[in-house]
């Protein structure tokens, strides 16, 4: 039948059988077929001529063949996709013994060998495979039938079109089975002629993906207006007038064709006046794609049509003679056409193919007792349409609209109503738990640390620490040319200061919910603010022991410490720890988590890391500094000074060590929050260790001792030029 429909169209309905075509084919292009087998025989048909081809619901991966299919385009993703959109839907709800049923054709057998390809990388098993006749065999739906009912398989996925599955979905009602779980195809996921009460319970639950629905601006209100006057003797508006309204449009002598043996129609009727599913423009699935195909065409043309002479896409950047357009010259039109119809980009890959996308549909039970086909979630690729095909895509599923689902063995299915005293129970999905009744889902509690009475507690404690540095500093600006300011190297003093403030208020980074710039700002500030404190802390005690070795003679070791080379080393220091951080934010940086796997009960929001590696090495590096200052500072303890400043370093590291050492095991082992919580006392601990070890003496001297705030004082035995050097 396709072949004769394609043949009028090509001859003339006079030349169908002539063993020859007389004329020339005033075809450019075709929209059609809908099946996969009929659009492969309709597209041979057509090649010879170059006459492109665009189907609206033709699903089979061979389809995308180039070299067999050449003048083949489609307005509706290949089956590749959507095997992989199914290897993604039992991936994720961790069913791993399956069936599959299909109809006999290309269609069901490429969609069994796509399927049976993915199943081996996600290591899924086929339970059985059958397939539905294409000619009606009552004997053969039965056989299928029993083998449903003996198999352990309680996930049936089928690739067939609504009117080969209807007899076997019909005697799985009417038998009043129940217990699988079917997984449709986009050829039947959305058909109507399952959507009445007959067939729920047992259909109910399925799950399937559909193709992309969409909005024809002004289909409504033309579809309105259509009426026997304005199309008189159309066979089509008879067949709809018999239809909607119950009588028939032709003589009542008639005893052939639509609205035979109704009543005469009036010829007033009028279909603003009814409430029909024809006049549903609400959400049009493959209507939509044969929109898409027509305006793919019409833009083609367009194109076509105002081609500028010298920068055509034929030879010699010619254009086409627009009074004579060859169908060869649409389709190379065809193959780079993009335009974007309400919002959607509309073009087609090398192979004829558009983006893929479906939606993924869930049948539920309206209010009415009927099937409802719900959207609970989008299938989407993620790629550039001219890039390598098959490029990654990813599953989007609205979990919390999904119902029950008849299915066993099932890690994901989130139930919104479930009996009570049930023998058999479904877990709920990763983002919901059980309610004290385990009668139903209800979503986790959601946990992080936010501005709780825990949260607030921190930040005012990093703010007052904050506070209490600037404290400080104003302090030692304000007593800056005091001899103890100035023995202990006022200007390494003030940037140790300056950076023990941005420790304490890097903490504060650490509370709210953790978003995606959040968890990289966090890590990065923290680190490189203790890096640069450290460094600092490490200048000062170089200075501190080169000063002692100064005193000996011939030593020239001042010289290589001045200020300049002071902050050389400070800059080095700090920019090592830049440069790890760069790193680790461009290869694999920190990022907000949903954390399900810690307590099943609530879901935990944090930063992973991203990178172990990188972390620990941010850590470890600060230890290093630490370390070494330690070191340094503990070989300097015992000079012979009234105020050792070596001293009150070796302390401070000595505080700073061992709060992060204790930090490691207290952080592995926190819970939730408290592991934020943790990591932020740890700044603090340690910064303020750092502040009271190095500079609380030092005030309390300025402001309450003044007295010996001297240099007789601070001379003490040792000569006053190694007291200034320090």
């Amino acid at each position: 039948m396709s072949r004769r429909a394609i043949l009028t169209v090509l001859n003339g309905p006079n030349e169908v059988s002539s063993m020859m075509c007389y004329r020339a084919s005033p075809v450019k292009a075709v929209v059609g077929d809908s099946g996969s087998s009929q659009s492969i025989v309709v597209s041979r048909t057509l090649q010879p001529f170059g006459i492109p081809m665009i189907s609206y619901f033709s699903t089979c991966s061979c389809l995308s063949n180039r070299i067999k299919y050449p003048t083949f385009f489609r307005t509706i993703p290949n089956d590749d996709y959507q095997i992989k959109a199914i290897a993604q839907l039992i991936q994720r709800f961790g069913w791993t013994w399956v069936a599959v049923v299909s109809e006999d054709d290309e269609y069901g057998r490429f969609a069994l060998l796509g399927l049976i390809k993915e199943f081996k990388n996600i290591g899924v098993c086929l339970a059985y495979y059958e397939m539905i006749p294409k000619v009606y065999s009552r004997k053969r739906i039965l056989e299928i039938i029993d083998v449903m009912k003996k198999s352990a398989a309680k996930v049936v996925i089928t690739f067939s079109g609504e009117g080969e599955l209807y007899p076997l979905l019909k005697e799985y009602a009417d038998q009043n089975m129940t217990g699988i779980q079917w997984i449709a195809s986009e050829a039947w996921v959305t058909a109507s002629l399952f959507a009445h009460s007959d067939f729920y319970p047992s259909l109910g639950g399925t799950i399937g993906f559909a193709v992309r629905q969409g909005q024809i601006p002004g289909l409504r209100d033309y579809l309105v207006k259509v009426h026997p006057s304005v199309y008189p003797g159309n066979s089509l508006v008879q067949e709809l007038w018999s239809s909607v309204f119950g009588c028939s449009l032709l003589p009542s002598n008639s005893s052939d064709g639509a609205g035979a043996g109704l009543p005469p129609c009036t010829g007033n009727e009028s279909l603003e006046d009814q409430q029909s599913i024809y006049l549903d423009t609400s959400s049009l699935r493959v209507s939509y794609n044969v929109y898409k195909a027509v305006y793919a065409i019409a833009h083609s043309l367009h194109n076509l049509i105002t081609c500028e002479p010298g920068k055509g896409p034929f030879e010699n950047f010619t254009c086409a003679d627009a009074s004579n357009i060859e169908p060869w010259q649409l389709q190379v039109y065809l193959q780079e056409v993009s335009f974007t119809n309400l919002g959607e980009e509309i073009n087609f890959d090398d192979n004829g193919d558009p983006i893929p996308s479906y939606d993924v549909i869930n049948w539920q039970r309206g209010t009415d007792g009927n099937i409802k086909f719900v959207t609970v979630g989008l299938y989407q690729c993620l790629c550039a349409l001219k890039a390598v095909p098959l490029a990654p895509e990813k599953l989007l599923a609205k979990e919390s609209l999904f119902v029950a689902l008849t299915v066993y063995h099932v890690t994901m299915a989130k139930l919104v109503i479930r009996q009570a005293n049930s023998i058999d129970c479904i877990a709920c999905a990763a983002d919901y738990w059980s309610n004290a009744e385990r009668t139903k889902c209800i979503p986790k509690e959601v946990e992080y640390l936010g501005y709780d009475e825990m949260g607030i507690t921190l930040t005012v404690i990093a703010i007052l620490g904050a506070c209490l540095t600037i404290g400080v500093l104003a302090v030692f600006l304000h007593h800056r040319n005091t001899p103890l300011v100035r023995v202990n190297n006022s200007e390494l003093s003030f940037f140790i200061l300056l950076s023990l403030t941005l420790c304490f208020l890097c903490s504060v980074t650490f509370i709210g919910e953790p978003t995606f710039w959040s968890c990289m700002f966090r890590h990065t500030a923290f680190s490189v603010a203790f890096s640069l404190c450290i460094s600092c802390i490490l200048g000062k005690t170089l200075v501190v022991l080169a000063a002692f070795r100064a005193t000996r003679p011939g030593s020239n070791v001042m010289k290589w410490l001045g200020p300049r080379q002071q902050k050389i080393i400070i800059f080095f220091c700090t920019f090592i720890q830049i440069i790890i951080c760069a790193i680790w934010l461009i290869s694999a940086p920190p990022f907000p988590l949903k954390n399900t796997a810690y307590q099943r009960s609530r879901i935990i929001l944090e930063c992973s890391i991203g990178s172990d590696l990188a972390f620990w090495c941010v850590l470890g590096y600060i230890g290093v500094l630490a370390s070494l200052c330690f070191v340094l500072a503990f070989l300097a303890r015992k000079l012979p000074d009234n105020f050792n400043e070596a001293k009150y370093i070796t302390f401070s590291m000595l505080i700073f060590c061992a709060v992060w050492i204790a930090f490691i095991p207290a952080y592995v082992s926190s819970p939730g929050k408290y592991t934020v919580a943790v990591e932020i006392f740890a700044i603090l601990a340690s910064s303020f260790g750092l502040l009271l070890s190095i500079f609380a003496q030092k005030c309390y001297i300025i402001l309450l001792k003044p007295e010996k705030n001297t240099k007789q004082h601070l001379m003490g035995k040792v000569n006053t030029k190694k007291r200034d050097a320090i």
